[in-house]
C-alpha cells in the first residue's frame, strides 16, 4: 500500500529513514510505500519557510546534504563574531556563536557579520538595531552628555576616553564597566570640623571649596573618588591652618586662612586632576561659654571707645573756648564784632530802637537790661 504527504508552497520537508536524513522534499505530493514504511525509525518532519530560520537538534548533519544545504543559507560564527540578518530589508536576527541556517524562500537574506574584538559597534540603520527586541541582548549603549567625560574599561583595562553623544559596543565581550566624571565646576561643604586653636580654643569651622575636574583619566586613575579626596584633603589643610593661629587671630583675618589651604589644597588636588577655583570660611562657631566672653568684651570695648570720643570732644571744645577768648582779648575791633553779632542774635525778630552813646556797647546794654528789670523806660 501506498500513502500520501503532501509539503505546501510555504513548507519544506525532511524525510528520515531509519533515523537517519534521507532526502530533502520540496512543495509538492509525495506517495511513500506503507509495508517499507516504519513508524518508529521513519518519519516526514515540515517545517514552514515563513519562519526564515531553520532550527533542528540534527543540524550540523543535515547541513552536510548538498540538497539541503542549497535550500539553505548557513552562517557559521566564531567566538569573537556576531551576525546581523535582514529580511527583505527589516532587521530579523542577532546571532551569536555557532552554525546557524536560514531558507533562501521566501525572503531576500542579507547577512552582515561582525567582529566583536573591535567593540564599538557602528551601522547606517543604527536606530532600527537598538529597538529590535534582541538588541539590549548583544548590544549596549552609553550617552554622554556635553559636560561629561565618560571612561570605558574592559576587564579593568581602560579602552577608551567617551565625548559627547551616543556610543553603542558589543556586549558579553569581556567584563565591560564605565565611569561618567562630571566637569562642571562643583561646590564641597566641609561642615561642622572641630579644630583647636593656637590659645586652646576648640570651635567648629565651616569650609567652602569650590573646584573642577580639569583631568578625568587622573580623576578616575589615581584615587578611587576624587570628590571624597579632595573632602579629605581639605580638613586636613583647615585643620593646619588654624591651627598655627590664636583665636583673635582667626578671627580678624578669616581671608588669610581661606587663601592658605586653597594653596595647599590647590597643589595637592591636581595630582588627582582637580583644580580648586576659590576656599572660604563659611562659619566659626564657637562654644557657648566663649560667646559670653567676647561679648562681654566687646561690650567693653565699645564702651571704652565711646567715653574715649566723649572726652576727646570735651576736650576740643575747651580749647576752642580758650582759642576764641584769647583773640578776642588781642583783637578789640574783634570782640566789637563779635558784641555786635551777639546783639543782633538777641534783637533777631524784635521791633525795637536804641539810642547808645559812646563808650561800651556791651556795657550800654547791660545796664539798659538792668532798667528794664527795674521797671524803667
Amino acid at each position: 500500500m501506498w500513502f500520501t504527504v503532501r509539503v505546501k508552497s510555504f513548507e519544506m520537508g525532511l524525510l528520515f529513514r531509519h533515523g537517519d536524513f534521507a532526502e530533502l522534499l520540496q512543495p509538492g505530493r509525495y506517495r511513500l510505500w506503507s509495508r517499507l514504511w516504519k513508524p518508529r525509525r521513519d518519519r516526514v518532519e515540515i517545517f514552514t519557510t515563513l519562519s526564515a530560520k531553520f532550527e533542528h537538534k540534527l543540524l550540523d548533519v543535515l547541513v552536510a546534504d548538498a540538497n539541503l544545504r542549497a535550500a539553505l543559507t548557513v552562517v557559521q560564527l566564531a567566538d569573537h563574531e556576531r551576525a546581523l540578518v535582514w529580511q527583505d530589508g527589516r532587521l530579523g536576527y542577532f546571532l551569536g556563536p555557532g552554525r546557524h541556517a536560514f531558507w533562501n524562500e521566501p525572503y531576500k537574506l542579507e547577512v552582515e557579520v561582525f567582529d566583536t574584538n573591535k567593540l564599538r559597534f557602528e551601522h547606517p540603520r543604527m536606530e532600527a538595531i537598538l529597538a529590535h527586541p534582541c538588541g539590549s541582548q548583544y548590544l549596549f549603549g552609553l550617552e554622554v552628555s556635553e559636560h561629561e567625560d565618560t571612561l570605558l574599561f574592559k576587564d579593568g583595562e581602560l579602552i577608551e576616553k567617551l565625548g559627547k553623544g551616543r556610543h553603542v559596543f558589543w556586549s558579553k565581550v569581556g567584563r565591560l564597566t564605565w565611569k561618567s566624571v562630571d566637569r562642571r565646576e562643583q561646590v564641597a561643604d566641609v561642615a561642622g570640623q572641630e579644630i583647636m586653636t593656637k590659645d586652646k580654643v576648640t570651635l567648629r569651622v565651616n569650609l567652602l571649596v569650590t573646584y573642577q575636574v580639569v583631568d578625568s583619566l587622573k580623576a578616575v586613575g589615581v584615587v578611587n573618588d576624587h570628590a571624597q579626596a579632595l573632602y579629605r584633603e581639605a580638613q586636613l589643610a583647615l585643620r593646619a591652618a588654624v591651627g598655627t593661629r590664636t583665636l583673635d587671630a582667626l578671627l580678624a583675618d578669616k581671608e588669610s586662612v581661606g587663601g592658605e589651604v586653597r594653596h595647599v589644597l590647590a597643589s595637592r588636588a591636581l595630582e588627582f586632576g582637580v583644580a580648586v577655583k576659590s576656599v572660604g570660611l563659611k562659619d566659626i562657631i564657637l562654644p557657648g561659654e566663649m560667646k559670653t566672653i567676647l561679648n562681654q568684651v566687646i561690650e567693653a570695648e565699645k564702651a571704652a571707645q565711646a567715653n574715649l570720643i566723649k572726652r576727646r570732644e570735651e576736650t576740643a571744645a575747651a580749647r576752642s573756648q580758650a582759642n576764641t577768648t584769647r583773640l578776642l582779648a588781642e583783637n578789640p575791633v574783634l570782640a566789637r564784632m563779635k558784641e555786635l553779632e551777639l546783639t543782633q542774635e538777641i534783637l533777631a525778630g524784635a521791633k525795637v530802637s536804641f539810642v547808645l552813646g559812646e563808650g561800651d556797647i556791651a556795657g550800654q546794654l547791660r545796664r539798659l537790661g538792668k532798667s528794664e528789670e527795674l521797671g524803667g523806660d
